[in-house]
């Protein structure tokens, strides 16, 4: 195994997922709520190695090539960010402690599981960073890029696994409602800032 290409891609990657954004701010929302977690790393986890796979197979060129797609993923990637962050600042005015007893119960499975696969696939930057710019990057490995996509892929695993599951270790600080009303807030924001960064990219790249 080349170790040092795995470790370029798992590198690589992490530069790439580790930002504010709207599926992480979800992640760690679950995580704190120990709704489905397991299942969403799965998703997010997953989805990231689908398209890494895809980027490094050449199938980027065709996303260079429909702009179109992009424009469209951009425009309903906007609605939905707005919705949902019209929903957590419904959640910021009426906070509930994170004691499964007190406040809104868990969401269900299938509707959280829908939600995670919106931040996801509703995301341009997810298919030009995985599909595109890692595609690019990872056949410049030649004969190793596989080893590439292995470290990449590794690395959202690890990603998403630490803030899901690590997130627990938030809960002291979430028994304050004045804590969840916060994070609302700041969910809320991020939800609309990207949107607007969409819109406008959307309006400047038709």
């Amino acid at each position: 195994m080349p170790f040092s290409t795995v470790l370029a891609g798992f590198g690589f990657s992490l530069s790439l997922i580790v930002a504010i954004g709207a599926q992480n701010a979800f992640v760690l929302r679950q995580g704190l709520r120990r709704e489905h977690v397991l299942p969403i790393v799965i998703v997010c986890a997953g989805t990231d190695a689908l398209l890494i796979c895809a980027g490094i197979a050449g199938i980027g060129f065709l996303v260079l090539a429909a702009p179109w797609v992009i424009a469209a993923i951009r425009w309903a990637g906007v609605a939905f960010l707005l919705v949902y962050g019209v929903l957590a600042v419904r959640r910021a005015f009426r906070p509930g402690e994170l004691d499964p007893a007190s406040g809104a119960g868990p969401a269900g499975l299938a509707a959280t599981l829908a939600a995670c696969l919106a931040f996801t696939w509703l995301n341009p930057h997810v298919y030009l960073d995985t599909v595109v710019l890692m595609g690019t990057v990872g056949n410049g490995y030649g004969d190793n890029r596989w080893w590439f996509a292995l470290g990449a892929a590794l690395a959202s695993a690890v990603w998403f696994t630490a803030l899901g599951f690590g997130a627990r270790m938030l809960r002291p600080l979430f028994r304050s409602p004045v804590a969840w009303r916060v994070l609302d807030v700041l969910i809320a924001l991020t939800m609309f800032a990207i949107a607007v960064t969409l819109a406008v990219e959307a309006l400047t790249h038709p």
